[in-house]
């Protein structure tokens, strides 16, 4: 498993956020039942940074609390049974792991938020880290069932990893 873990701020801060993506995202693909290793990257940046990513890759010009960038499509979220490991535009030639995709997170929304909604910086940064994995596994949350499904995932995930609000 590779993870790939980038902070592009200047903070200074107690928040182990590397050792948070790890966990929530080793968690999220075992409650997926994914059972190939996985190629995945988490930048944090600053509200600059993901304004411009927000701008140049969904024409929206406002900072925001998280992007995710899926390298994969799935007919059905989540599903990776007829995933070839022989198919290189899925799997890394050279490492055999199934690339997933990118997720950038925004420092300052993890602590504005956490505040806004009663809780912990860290449970907010695994809020965030989950709900991207689970973007970058073919979850959406563009209609209401579909908001539904994976909210209840999101939390059981974080439920399991003690990670409450």
């Amino acid at each position: 498993m590779t993870l790939y873990f980038e902070d592009n701020t200047a903070s200074d801060n107690e928040l182990d956020l590397e050792g948070l993506y790890r966990k929530v995202a080793l968690r999220t693909l075992e409650y997926i039942g994914c059972s190939y290793d996985c190629e995945i990257s988490l930048t944090i940046v600053d509200d600059e940074e993901i304004r411009r990513l927000n701008r140049e890759y969904r024409g929206i010009d406002r900072v925001t609390d998280v992007l995710s960038f899926p390298l994969q499509e799935y007919e059905v979220p989540g599903d990776l049974k007829d995933f070839d490991t022989g198919d290189f535009d899925r799997f890394n030639s050279e490492t055999g792991e199934l690339m997933l995709g990118d997720i950038v997170i925004c420092f300052n929304r993890i602590f504005s938020q956490a505040e806004e909604f009663g809780h912990s910086p860290e449970r907010e940064a695994a809020f965030l880290i989950a709900h991207s994995m689970l973007h970058l596994l073919g979850f959406d949350h563009e209609e209401k069932e579909d908001e539904k499904l994976m909210f209840s995932k999101q939390e059981e995930i974080l439920t399991s990893l003690g990670i409450l609000r």
